[in-house]
């Protein structure tokens, strides 16, 4: 037998969390799995939760909400032999969509019962961590603006860009490494992305990996505004890499040097940061569960 607990976020995405329980109940094997169910009661709760599950030398711990959520979880499982599981039940749930898990909280909680542990990688940006993506810019912002709407889902992010694109105005950016790398941009948008997409199948980083221990920075010109349209359905057909207004590059770790303290996002949610942020790749410092692959 097996030591299994559910975090589950009551207010994270779109979807109504109250049958999850029961679900387990059904559906988990109960002859591999022993679990227990928990909730978080505020923010930051996932990640004591999830660090006394390790604690206690659980085997998997189940994030179930969206990227927040799993995020929180994630952080208090990094660097134990603890996995994280996750039943995608947020907004954009791309950490999720990348592994290539089930959206479907019915056939996640199925994949449980048919599940390998893998090593992966995770970020840092300063003291924070990330599981997909980090950034600042115009995403960041709409980020911001995102998290104190009382609607969520993608409509609500689509709308968020429609009011503020006309708008927004770029910034410069400087990238260092202290070797190879030093760079300045005025730029759109700058992501550090882990692992390939924002969510919503998004894909910002069409061919980045959560197990190369390096992360793809993907920087947009302020001049792609002139083909929005084009931009935006560049993430949906994984082609973004492709546009002229797109420079992406490689690296184990960077500093982001800003003009000044500005929006920045880590895994979709808005946090505040300092002008300078140093963002690095933890290589395998993360077990996550995935489907068994033989």
């Amino acid at each position: 037998m097996k030591n299994i607990a559910f975090i589950i976020n009551p207010i994270s995405g779109t979807q109504n969390k109250r049958k999850i329980p029961k679900l387990i109940e059904q559906l988990l094997d109960s002859g591999q799995w022993l679990a227990n169910v928990d909730y978080t009661e505020y923010a930051g709760h996932g990640r004591v939760l999830a660090k006394q599950y390790a604690t206690m030398g659980f085997n998997a711990v189940v994030a179930v909400g969206g990227d927040g959520t799993v995020n929180e979880v994630a952080s208090g499982l990094a660097g134990t032999d603890t996995s994280l599981g996750i039943i995608p039940l947020g907004s954009g749930n791309g950490f999720a969509r990348h592994l290539n898990l089930p959206m479907r909280p019915q056939r996640a909680i199925e994949m449980l019962n048919h599940s390998e542990s893998i090593y992966v990688d995770y970020g840092m940006a300063n003291d924070k961590m990330f599981v997909s993506t980090c950034g600042t810019g115009f995403d960041a912002l709409i980020a911001d603006q995102f998290a104190v709407d009382g609607k969520r889902g993608l409509q609500t992010y689509i709308k968020k860009i429609v009011q503020d694109l006309l708008t927004y105005r770029s910034e410069t950016y400087r990238l260092t490494d202290g070797k190879d790398i030093d760079i300045t941009h005025k730029a759109f948008l700058i992501t550090f992305a882990n692992a390939s997409q924002w969510g919503y199948n998004a894909y910002i980083a069409p061919y980045a990996s959560v197990q190369d221990g390096k992360m793809d920075i993907c920087i947009l010109s302020d001049k792609a505004l002139i083909t929005a349209p084009s931009i935006a359905m560049s993430l949906f057909t994984k082609t973004i890499d492709q546009s002229m207004f797109m420079d992406t590059l490689q690296a184990r770790e960077i500093t982001l040097c800003r003009e000044s303290e500005a929006p920045f996002h880590i895994d979709g949610d808005p946090v505040s940061m300092p002008k300078d942020i140093h963002i690095r790749i933890v290589e395998d410092g993360l077990k996550v569960l995935v489907a068994k692959r033989f």
